[in-house]
C-alpha cells in the first residue's frame, strides 16, 4: 500500500490535477465524505486527509510514504528525516510581516504574534531586531488590534483579510509553495513505485 498525506482545502484541490496526471484519482470526495482515508482508482494507493501541520510528521514517522505540504510548514517542522525532491509550485502565497496601517516601522524591540515561531525568530534576528514571539494558532489579525502584539507574521494570499482588519502587509519574508516530501525508508523500500510517480510529477511540472 502506498499512502499519500495531503491537507484538505487549497493544497488538496490544486494537487488533484497533478495526481490525475499520474493516474491517481480519488474515489471519495473529502468535501462530501467524512472519511479521513480516501480510496483511489488503485486498490494499493490511498490518500490520508490531515491537518497541513501534521503532514511532515506523518511522512517522517512512516504513517505516510509521501506527503504534500507548504514550505512554511516544512520549515517549522525542521527535520532532516524527509526527502524533499520536488517543488510542486501549487498553493503559492507569501509569508510576510503585517502591522496596523498607521504603525511606525519595526525596529529595536517588537512583540510578534504568529504560528511560525522558528521562521519569525530567524527573520527578526537577521534584522538585528529583538522579538518577543507570541504563539497563536489563528485570527492573527486580532493581535495588533487588541494590543497583544505590534505586528504579525502570517501567510498572505490576496491581503484582503489584513485590509479588512485595518492591517497592511509590510515585509516579505519568503515566497511559499507546496512541496512533495518522501519518507526516507519508503524511498528505499518502495522505490519501484515511488520513482515513476516522482518522474510523472516532474514531467507534468515541466510542461506547465
Amino acid at each position: 500500500m502506498l499512502t499519500i498525506a495531503v491537507s484538505k482545502g487549497r493544497i488538496y484541490d490544486e494537487a488533484l490535477p497533478l495526481l490525475a496526471d499520474a493516474n491517481i484519482i480519488p474515489i471519495d470526495d473529502p468535501k462530501t465524505s467524512r472519511k479521513l482515508i480516501l480510496r483511489t482508482n488503485h486498490p494499493d494507493v490511498q490518500l490520508v486527509i490531515i491537518r497541513a501541520t501534521d503532514v511532515p510528521t506523518f511522512v517522517e514517522y512512516g504513517a505516510a510514504d509521501l506527503g504534500i505540504a507548504g514550505k512554511d510548514v516544512l520549515i517549522e517542522h525542521d527535520s532532516d528525516n524527509l526527502y524533499e525532491p520536488l517543488d510542486l509550485n501549487i498553493a503559492c502565497c507569501k509569508l510576510m510581516t503585517a502591522a496596523p496601517k498607521d504603525a511606525p516601522e519595526i525596529s529595536g524591540r517588537v512583540r510578534v504574534a504568529t504560528k511560525y515561531i522558528k521562521t519569525a525568530e530567524r527573520y527578526f534576528a537577521s534584522k538585528g531586531i529583538q522579538a518577543e514571539i507570541i504563539k497563536l494558532y489563528g485570527a492573527m489579525e486580532l493581535a495588533p488590534i487588541v494590543g497583544l502584539a505590534d505586528c504579525i507574521v502570517d501567510v498572505v494570499d490576496t491581503g484582503n483579510t489584513l485590509r479588512a482588519n485595518g492591517l497592511e502587509p509590510r515585509e516579505l519574508i519568503m515566497n511559499i509553495s507546496s512541496r512533495l516530501v518522501v519518507n526516507k525508508a519508503s524511498m528505499k523500500m518502495k522505490h519501484q513505485v515511488i520513482q515513476p510517480l516522482l518522474d510523472q510529477f516532474e514531467k507534468t511540472l515541466a510542461e506547465r
